[in-house]
C-alpha cells in the first residue's frame, strides 16, 4: 500500500471515530509537502505500517505502554500541583502497547531528519548515542521527572525562550478565529470543568495546531480572571492509529489518561480526559516546545539525552519493563538505534517524495 492509498484509508477510518474538520485536513495535506520533518510529524499512521517491515528484528522486543508518536517536538512544559515548572513529553494521543524500541527509533529518526534540515546542529550518530545514554540511565535508576526549579537550570533556560513570552503568547491567542454559533455540549462541559469559576464569561475560539491531529477539532476558552487572562483547550481525540493498522485488536480504547498516570511524572493537574475531549490549561509556560522557540545557544546533545531519559520515565510505567528492556538491550548490536533510525528516515523520505508527486 503506497502513501496515498494509506492516507485515504486511514482518513476514512478516522471519520468513523471523530468529526473531522475537512479544511484543516486539507491544510495538513499541504503541510506534509513542505518538509520531511513536517511529513514525519503528520503521518504516524503510516509509520505504524512501515516500521515493523523496516525494523522486523525489533517487533518482538519487550512491549510497553508507549507514546507511539514520539519525536523531538513532542516535548513541552507545564505546572504541576505544587506550581513547579515541569518539562517532559507533551502529547499522548497515539499511546498504545508497542515494543519499546518503536519510541526510541521514532525519536531518533525525527532527530536525524531535524539534523538534515538544519534544525539541530549535531551529527546523527552522536544524537542517537545521547538518546540511548539517557534512556539506559533512566531505566537503571528508576526514572526521575524533570523539575525546572533548583536543578535542571540548563533546561529551564532552553524552555523559557523568547517566543514563550506572555506578550507573544497572548498575541497569538488573540489572532484565533472566534467560534460563531454553538459548540458541542460535551466540549462546553469539558472546558467549563477546568475554569476556576462556574459560569465565568469567556470567548471560544478555534485553534489550528499540531500536525498528527490536524483535522481534529480544537476549541479554546479565553477569559479574564483576577487581573489577567487564562486559556483552556479541549481537543477531540480518536483512538490510536495502531487500531487502524490492526483492526482485529478489540474495541478501540483511548490510553491517554492511563499512560500519564502510570509514568514517572509530576503530572499536570489540568490535563484530563472528559468524554472524547482531552482538556488542558494553555499558557506561555504550559504548551509544546518547538525547536525554533529554543535559544540558539543550547546544548543539543544534553537535550536529546534528557529526551531519552524522559522516554524511559514513560516506559517505566509498564510493570517489570525495566528488567526486560535492559536484558533485551544487551542483546542488540552496537549502533542498532542509529542504523534503525537511518533506515526509517530513508523509508519516510521515500514516502514524502511520493506524496509531493501525487497531487493529493
Amino acid at each position: 500500500m503506497n502513501i496515498v492509498k494509506s492516507t485515504r484509508k486511514y482518513e476514512d477510518w478516522l471519520r468513523r471515530h471523530t468529526e473531522v474538520l475537512e479544511p484543516d485536513l486539507d491544510l495538513k495535506h499541504q503541510h506534509m509537502k513542505e518538509s520531511l520533518f513536517m511529513f514525519l510529524r503528520a503521518t504516524f499512521y503510516r509509520w505504524v505500517q512501515v516500521w515493523p517491515e523496516v525494523c522486523s528484528d525489533l517487533v518482538t522486543a519487550p512491549k510497553v505502554l508507549a507514546v507511539g508518536d514520539l519525536h523531538v517536538e513532542n516535548f513541552g512544559t507545564w505546572r504541576d500541583a505544587e506550581g513547579r515548572l515541569i518539562w517532559g513529553i507533551n502529547d499522548f494521543d497515539e499511546a498504545y502497547e508497542m515494543p519499546y524500541a518503536n519510541d526510541l527509533i521514532r525519536l531518533a529518526a525525527s532527530a536525524a531528519v531535524a539534523i538534515e534540515e538544519k534544525h539541530l546542529g549535531i551529527n546523527k550518530k552522536s544524537a542517537c548515542e545521547a538518546i540511548m545514554d539517557g534512556y539506559i540511565e533512566g531505566m537503571k535508576n528508576g526514572g526521575q521527572p524533570y523539575v525546572l526549579e533548583e536543578e535542571n537550570d540548563w533546561l529551564r533556560r532552553i524552555a523559557l525562550g523568547e517566543l514563550r513570552d506572555p506578550v507573544h503568547f497572548w498575541k497569538k491567542m488573540d489572532s484565533l478565529e472566534l467560534v460563531k454559533g454553538s459548540i458541542p455540549l460535551s466540549a462546553a462541559d469539558a472546558l467549563q470543568h477546568l475554569l476556576p469559576e462556574k459560569d465565568l464569561r469567556c470567548k471560544i475560539v478555534r485553534r489550528i495546531a499540531g500536525l498528527g491531529s490536524l483535522g481534529h477539532e480544537r476549541l479554546v476558552a479565553i477569559a479574564e480572571w483576577h487581573g489577567g487572562r487564562i486559556a483552556r483547550e479541549a481537543k477531540a481525540l480518536a483512538p490510536s492509529s495502531c487500531y487502524w493498522v490492526g483492526e482485529d485488536n478489540g474495541a478501540p480504547e483511548i490510553m491517554y489518561p492511563t499512560i500519564i498516570s502510570r509514568a514517572v511524572r509530576c503530572a499536570d493537574p489540568f490535563v484530563q480526559l472528559r468524554g472524547k475531549w482531552i482538556v488542558r490549561r494553555l499558557s506561555p509556560h504550559c504548551c509544546r516546545l518547538e525547536l525554533q522557540a529554543m535559544p540558539a545557544d543550547r546544548d543539543e546533545l544534553k537535550l536529546l539525552r534528557a529526551m531519552g531519559a524522559e522516554t524511559a520515565n514513560v516506559h517505566l510505567g509498564t510493570p517489570a519493563a525495566s528488567r526486560e528492556i535492559q536484558r533485551h538491550l544487551k542483546t542488540q548490536p552496537r549502533g542498532w538505534l542509529h542504523n534503525s533510525a537511518k533506515q526509517m528516515a530513508k523509508a519516510i523520505e521515500a514516502d514524502w517524495r511520493a506524496w509531493k508527486k501525487s497531487g493529493f
